[in-house]
């Protein structure tokens, strides 16, 4: 018998090992792009909380997290909320009884709420001390961009001609200038890309100013720069893109 052939049923079972593609997320740490919606109740600071009670944030971040776990990325977020503590700008339309009245001398009803946006840029790190994959862990961020905010003063059924058009601007308090942001929490990315989510704290410190020429309740223009601050507890869901690991089995 030939030596090929005494060797030739082990070859054949070595070649019917199967061969794995590289490994995925649940391996190491990988290439990926999340896509993040959250929602944060954030509690103001500063001059802001002078203006306004606290309020909620709705979130979107895209980023792209390397293979070192470190990450770039960009974000925006709503802000809204009713809780109002500035309401006195309408004081001089304000009768002695605390009523505002239209145009036909009858009590209107006059609402405030609200209103902002962020525009940011931040890097992060995950750190896997904890989660499924190293792809999961501590996450930290830093971040800085654009805060804008202002009152939202809505009258319902009623007509107020003080209260229209440009002559609204000058009662808004419409803010705006450079924010910072650092946000400290987890983040967890499942091996079967359904349950990844990320909750943490975050800390945002603007410096803005007032967009406004002119303030009609003071009767003077407002050219100073004010501290605002917001921070509370955000959560979201996370939907990360990345090249799927190959499960098929190849034989030789």
């Amino acid at each position: 018998m030939k030596l090929n052939s005494l060797f030739l049923p082990f070859a054949l079972l070595a070649g019917m090992v199967p061969c794995r593609a590289q490994s995925g997320i649940q391996d190491t740490s990988i290439t990926l792009v999340p896509l993040t919606i959250s929602y944060a109740y954030q509690l103001p600071s500063g001059e802001m909380a002078q203006r306004f009670g606290a309020n909620s944030n709705l979130g979107f971040s895209a980023s792209v997290k390397f293979k070192n776990n470190y990450s770039l990325g960009l974000e925006g977020g709503y802000l809204f909320g009713n809780k109002v503590n500035e309401r006195n700008v309408l004081r001089e339309m304000t009768t002695t009884n605390g009523v505002i009245v239209n145009q036909d001398g009858d009590p209107a009803n006059v609402l405030f709420f609200e209103r902002g946006y962020t525009v940011m840029a931040f890097a992060g790190k995950v750190i896997p001390i904890a989660g499924p994959n190293p792809n999961s862990g501590i996450l930290l961020k830093l971040g800085g961009g654009y805060l804008a905010h202002k009152l939202l003063i809505q009258h319902q059924n009623d007509v107020l001609p003080a209260l229209e058009g440009d002559y609204l601007k000058g009662y808004d308090r419409l803010s705006a200038g450079p924010v910072g942001m650092f946000f400290a929490g987890y983040q967890h990315l499942g091996n079967n890309r359904f349950i990844n989510f990320m909750v943490g704290f975050e800390l945002q410190v603007a410096f803005t100013r007032s967009l406004r020429p002119y303030n009609f309740d003071s009767g003077r223009a407002d050219n100073d720069t004010h501290v605002d601050g917001l921070s509370g507890l955000r959560f979201g869901w996370t939907f990360p893109i990345y090249k799927t690991r190959d499960t098929r089995e190849y034989y030789r």
